[in-house]
């Protein structure tokens, strides 16, 4: 892709953070093994610094409404290569919630798939699950718990490989 001075951003580089594009900030650095070469590869989750999406919040003062995205960079031989790159993939970390807070956004790398979970609280939490495979990074699992306070009231699995789906209720 381009950034918003139109340079095309390099598929290689000797350094991730050069993968992050003008106008962005890191958000969020994790490291760890993606594609399972015992090599150190990087995930950002970035976020866009334009001031025209500062938004003025009656309650809660000025808040930043850029959108977040997130950057993966494979390290290969001596260099880094781009393997996703999507700038406006996530919400604002200062989204309005409605009567509760915004769902909260983790990412992590868990036996080397990217973990993409959001917590929100006494609702509960949903999360995805990618493996780098075929160049690509496949969604192979998804989970959301469905709470009413301290209470569970419905969990749901998704395995996207074995095409299983486990949902338990709570019926009390």
């Amino acid at each position: 892709g381009t950034n918003a001075f139109g340079q095309l951003t390099p598929q290689t580089a000797k350094s991730p953070s050069e993968f992050i594009p003008a106008g962005y900030v890191i958000f969020v650095e994790i490291r760890g093994d993606l594609n399972k070469d015992n090599k150190e590869d990087y995930v950002f989750i970035i976020k866009g610094t334009d001031k025209n999406k500062f938004y003025k919040d009656e309650y809660r003062g000025e808040l930043d409404r850029n959108r977040r995205g997130i950057i993966i960079a494979i390290k290969n031989q001596n260099n880094y290569e781009l393997a996703l790159d999507n700038r406006e993939c996530f919400s604002s970390e200062n989204e309005d919630g409605g009567v509760y807070f915004a769902p909260d956004l983790d990412a992590s790398i868990n036996k080397g798939n990217l973990i993409l979970h959001y917590a929100h609280g006494r609702y509960g939490y949903w999360s995805y699950n990618f493996r780098y495979q075929n160049s690509d990074f496949e969604l192979i699992g998804f989970d959301s718990s469905e709470n009413h306070g301290p209470i569970v009231q419905r969990t749901t699995s998704i395995n996207f490989m074995t095409k299983k789906i486990l949902t338990k209720e709570n019926i009390n």
